[in-house]
């Protein structure tokens, strides 16, 4: 007897879609000199990380280096996401472009179709790149692939955050950023609303502090004040 459309459905295997690791983006390439003196700020965030972000970005002050933030989200939000974020943030927050030069005082939301890199730009310092490339860790854009291109360029003028989300993207880029000389921040349990990627970067030993989200906008001014006090 021939199966219906519906029960043939039912049958079928599931898609399992694969989880890639950063190397399907881009190599990692420990131990380089970074080119350029800038201090550049990543953050990693998922579950609970529009609300978290709002949080830390708006009670920064505008002269801060640039940030590039990857958030899992879908890409009809982004945009909107860094719009809402502009109008309430002393820093300026856009969706990032493809081969914008790095700007103090800039904020740069990875779009929801691409992942987020940073590359050189000679005698610029620092610019965007986005990849449209294959999902990784499930995620595009994804923390490890961001984390993981500011460890290879940027590597110890690098301060890396990560945020509440569920999963652990992101983690790995974190331990890779600690490997390269950046200083890194995780969001208490207490203060996420999933505290996954944030213990996944800890247990890792990734994380050089472990702070509540209130608390991490000021500890951020500290360290670039102690890094780069001529912005």
């Amino acid at each position: 007897m021939a199966l219906t459309s519906r029960e043939r459905g039912a049958r079928a295997p599931l898609e399992i879609v694969p989880s890639h690791s950063a190397d399907v983006i881009l190599p990692r390439q420990p131990g380089k000199t970074p080119l350029a003196s800038q201090t550049v700020i990543v953050i990693g965030s998922s579950t609970g990380g529009t609300e978290a972000l709002r949080t830390l970005l708006t009670a920064l002050p505008a002269n801060m280096p640039p940030i590039l933030i990857a958030q899992h989200m879908p890409e009809m939000f982004t945009h909107s996401f860094a719009q809402r974020l502009d109008t309430l943030c002393r820093m300026r927050v856009k969706e990032a472009e493809d081969n914008e030069r790095l700007q103090a005082g800039t904020v740069y939301i990875a779009p929801g179709h691409s992942h987020l890199l940073i590359k050189n730009a000679p005698t610029i310092g620092y610019s965007t790149s986005l990849n449209a490339g294959p999902a990784v860790n499930r995620h595009r854009p994804s923390v490890d692939v961001l984390f993981r291109s500011a460890a290879n360029l940027v590597s110890k003028n690098c301060i890396g955050i990560i945020l509440t989300g569920m999963g652990r993207d992101g983690a790995g880029g974190m331990l890779e950023l600690k490997q390269a000389g950046a200083w890194n921040i995780a969001q208490d349990e207490a203060s996420c609303v999933v505290f996954g990627m944030p213990k996944e970067a800890i247990a890792l030993g990734a994380a050089h502090e472990v702070l509540p989200l209130t608390s991490i906008a000021q500890r951020l001014v500290t360290l670039v004040h102690q890094r780069q006090p001529s912005i």
